[in-house]
């Protein structure tokens, strides 16, 4: 799947509640820009310009307009519209098509999908698939410290805090895969805890969706067969692959991690060798993150293993 332009930046925005964002960002820049370069000129006329036609300038009537009625007007002004703007913000599009719930961890997250009666639906991780054109709502949680969700070209960002849920709106105007990343430093690897958001047209999320729903298919071909056993072996203390006996909650659920275009919470590609490469040396890769690498396996098991947890789609 191809970026969209100007990936992870809120002067790209591509939905209305970043257009808003947007919109004030560049009216705020725009002001205050006009205003400083207004003092600037000013202050170059009471420097240089000929004593006699610079005098005006320090007359009471110029110093009380200039330095307490012009801030107060204009500072009200931006004030004023500012929160016009924040109140709109998540207003937008009535009722939410699709709700979902974003778990903060460290250093990774945990995505649940909810019904329609906010019961869960299905697990992922890392990744979030919403439906274009229409508004989705998270709720944001976290289980550890303060994280906080950010995903600029769609979005403000909202701190997740334990024992508390907030909720933020996503709308994406059109299909495209948007980066987003934790921006409240929560120890160890923080700047490695990223994630993306998939848009598609509403009928190719309903059948992705469908497809999250179904347990993992089984093992195709001797090589993911051995890749399988060796993962019911050693893996099943830590992550869940629905449909077997990998049951684990440490970890991010695995049951269709070969559909998701990144691992390791955003920061590596999803192939066969970053899969095998992940394994074996997560801790060269992302250090301080809670998986330990797993050099046990020989290079004949690292394949084995990488091209089973590909065949999870």
């Amino acid at each position: 799947m191809d970026l969209a332009p100007g990936i992870q930046s809120a002067l790209h925005p591509r939905g209305p509640d970043a257009e808003a964002i947007a919109h004030l960002t560049w009216i705020l820049i725009g002001g205050g820009t006009a205003i400083l370069l207004a003092v600037l000129a000013i202050a170059a006329f009471a420097l240089w310009a000929p004593l006699e036609r610079r005098a005006w300038a320090a007359k009471r009537r110029f110093v009380i307009g200039s330095a307490v009625v012009f801030p107060i007007v204009v500072l009200t002004a931006l004030l004023i519209y500012t929160v016009v703007v924040e109140a709109s913000i998540g207003k937008r599009g009535g009722e939410p098509a699709v709700r979902i719930a974003v778990i903060g961890h460290q250093w990774w997250w945990r995505v649940h999908y909810l019904d329609s009666q906010g019961g869960l639906d299905f697990v992922t991780a890392n990744e979030i698939r919403i439906p274009a054109g229409v508004p989705v709502e998270l709720r944001l949680e976290s289980v550890d410290v303060i994280h906080s969700f950010a995903v600029p070209n769609l979005a403000g960002k909202l701190d997740m805090i334990p024992g508390r849920v907030n909720r933020l709106r996503l709308h994406a105007h059109a299909p495209g895969v948007f980066r987003g990343q934790c921006t409240e430093y929560c120890g160890g690897p923080h700047a490695k805890m990223a994630f993306y958001v998939v848009a598609e047209r509403p009928e190719d999320f309903e059948g992705w969706r469908a497809s999250q729903r179904s347990p993992a298919s089984a093992a195709q071909d001797a090589l993911t067969a051995q890749g399988q056993a060796l993962f019911m072996s050693h893996c099943v203390t830590c992550h869940t692959v629905r449909g077997t006996d990998a049951r684990g909650t440490l970890g991010p659920d695995l049951t269709h991690v070969g559909s998701r275009i990144s691992i390791a919470a955003g920061i590596l590609p999803n192939n066969r060798g970053t899969l095998a490469a992940w394994v074996s040396a997560s801790q060269d890769m992302k250090p301080g993150n809670l998986m330990p690498s797993m050099n046990i396996f020989s290079g004949e098991e690292l394949r084995a293993l990488a091209a089973y947890l590909e065949s999870l789609k």
